[in-house]
């Protein structure tokens, strides 16, 4: 079938719709990734197609294209939900169970027939966006699939929402008004819940440190306390700030944009204070947590018997050169404990999308932090591939692109959620790549289709990842149940009979890989080209990042 996809953005689930949809043979793709009005309409000319499909839209569909073709909006809300806020009011008022619908455009917004609708259960304590990329992405992806099978036999008839057994629900847009945190009222769990609810976009904008910012994400401190609202401590770049009734760490700030300025972006948020933080302590969490005590971390360590698990998790996947040098001395002390299987990823969203292009942006030299974070970020990734003596296991519990998808592939096994995407490429950002690509994803696919994902630069479900060699194991698993699928498989593979040979032969093909051409040679070739790529300003890297960090304009993704 001839499928056009319209966004608004080319997020998240957009790209899932596109990789899924891909890998069914039948289907022919084109996609509008801005929602443009008017490039929607050249889209429908250029593609001719039988079935429009909406996975994030912010603005309506032309009269005359949702009048002449069926178009199906993909509304993160249960039957009968309309607005556009829907996740936002289903975390802010505590909801356990929502839903994703598939409805037909219509003149009145998300009141069109539905033709199909997926529940889903809202994990206590996970993050609008976490929620959003995970669950809720789950469950559009079934009903975007059993949508487009009940279109494609002809028959089904879409129900309309009048016959419906519960009354519509008018959700009113969620604005700054009812995000406001009332630091010497509200209680911990209320500041929670109101940053959980906000927590990637918009953020909640507040007062600190006598200027306006937007508070993006949030995680409970149970230890410190302080006056309400006042800053406590660091840790990972995140702050502390106390509460009525506790404390929440705040890991990224946004400062409020200034009238006739350019657009602000997220950033670690010690980083984004920068001379503003008031002298504070930096508290850093241990690797393991002590029994007994919830300490929030980016970062930990567990162990298993015979198997290791290093779990990080960074804001939107992005690895700054700080959090890099961690992740790498983390690496290193799981290196140092008696495990024969080390298992290092997210236990449920994001594993990781590579350099930090926001951290990068805010440099006074973007160039040379570029440059600092491309040499840590390959730090850590030859630490992983000249580790010999343990099966390394790269565990995608979420999303992974560019070099985060290289970090995953310098392990011995990928195992990766089914629903999951990744984007193994770097062109849309304008750079050849480092993070020894050019030595582990030949070895994975073959020179050929190496080069094939480079420059198409299209996004990849995990079962076509699979398929090509990417990916060594897919695990069908809920996002909340990942860690623990992961970690019975990681036993498995402990336990294995076969275990010490196979680290034999690890060890000797490395060997015999670094005789035939050093890891060395591979990186300084990678680097050589990124070096002209990062301090040549008429590079189009430079505008890329720009326009990608500041939301100043969509990037083209490949039509398939």
């Amino acid at each position: 079938m001839r499928i056009l996809l319209v966004a608004s953005a080319f997020n998240s689930l957009t790209q899932r719709v596109q990789a899924e949809l891909i890998a069914v043979r039948d289907h022919e793709l084109d996609v509008v990734p801005d929602g443009d009005q008017d490039a929607v309409r050249e889209g429908v000319l250029r593609h001719v197609p039988e079935l429009i499909i909406a996975p994030m839209l912010k603005t309506a569909l032309p009269e005359d294209v949702w009048s002449g073709h069926t178009c199906l909006i993909v509304h993160p809300g249960p039957p009968g939900d309309r607005g556009p806020s829907s996740l936002d009011w289903a975390v802010e008022t505590g909801a356990t169970r929502w839903a994703v619908t598939v409805l037909q455009a219509d003149a009145e917004m998300d009141a069109g027939d539905i033709w199909a609708t997926v529940p889903f259960e809202i994990p206590p304590g996970a993050g609008k966006s976490d929620i959003y990329r995970n669950e809720a992405a789950d469950a559009a992806m079934a009903a975007v699939m059993l949508a487009v099978e009940r279109f494609a036999s002809g028959r089904h008839k879409p129900q309309p929402q009048r016959t419906l057994e519960v009354d519509p629900v008018w959700r009113p847009y969620f604005g700054q008004d009812l995000r406001r945190i009332d630091w010497s009222a509200d209680s911990t769990a209320t500041v929670l819940r109101k940053l959980r609810a906000a927590d990637s976009q918009p953020g909640v904008l507040d007062e600190l440190l006598d200027a306006e910012w937007f508070l993006h994400g949030g995680r409970p401190e149970l230890e410190l306390r302080g006056a309400p609202g006042e800053i406590l401590a660091t840790r990972a770049g995140a702050v502390c700030r106390a509460t009525r009734d506790g404390a929440v760490w705040i890991p990224q700030l946004r400062p409020r944009r200034t009238q006739g300025g350019p657009s602000t972006f997220k950033r670690p948020a010690v980083h984004a204070l920068g001379g503003l933080l008031p002298p504070v302590p930096e508290i850093p969490a241990p690797l393991e947590t002590p029994a007994g005590r919830h300490i929030w971390s980016d970062i930990r360590y567990e162990q298993e018997g015979e198997v290791g698990f290093l779990w990080f998790t960074f804001p939107g996947g992005a690895m700054s050169t700080a959090d890099c040098r961690r992740l790498l001395r983390a690496y290193r002390f799981a290196l140092s404990r008696p495990t024969s299987v080390l298992v290092m990823g997210s236990t449920r969203d994001f594993f990781s999308n590579g350099i930090h292009l926001g951290v990068i942006e805010a440099a006074a030299d973007p160039a040379q932090e570029s440059w600092l974070n491309i040499l840590a970020m390959d730090d850590l990734v030859e630490a992983v591939l000249r580790t010999t003596d343990r099966l390394v296991v790269a565990a995608l519990g979420g999303n992974a692109a560019a070099g985060g998808v290289m970090l995953a592939l310098a392990a011995d096994e990928v195992w990766c959620r089914t629903g999951a995407v990744l984007n193994p490429h770097y062109r849309l950002m304008g750079l050849y790549g480092s993070e020894y690509w050019t030595y582990t994803l030949p070895r994975r696919v073959g020179p050929a289709t190496a080069q094939r994902l480079m420059d198409e630069a299209a996004p990849l479900s995990a079962a076509s990842a699979a398929e090509m060699g990417l990916v060594d194991a897919l695990v069908p698993a809920a996002p909340g149940d990942f860690a623990h699928e992961t970690s019975r498989m990681a036993a498995d593979a402990a336990a294995a009979a076969r275990l010490p040979l196979r680290l034999t032969e690890k060890a000797r093909a490395r060997a015999r890989d670094e005789a035939v051409k050093p890891l060395a040679a591979y990186r300084g070739e990678e680097l050589n080209r990124m070096c002209r790529q990062f301090f040549d300003p008429d590079e189009p890297y430079h505008a890329l990042r720009r326009s990608f960090v500041r939301k100043e304009g969509a990037r083209s993704p490949a039509r398939r």
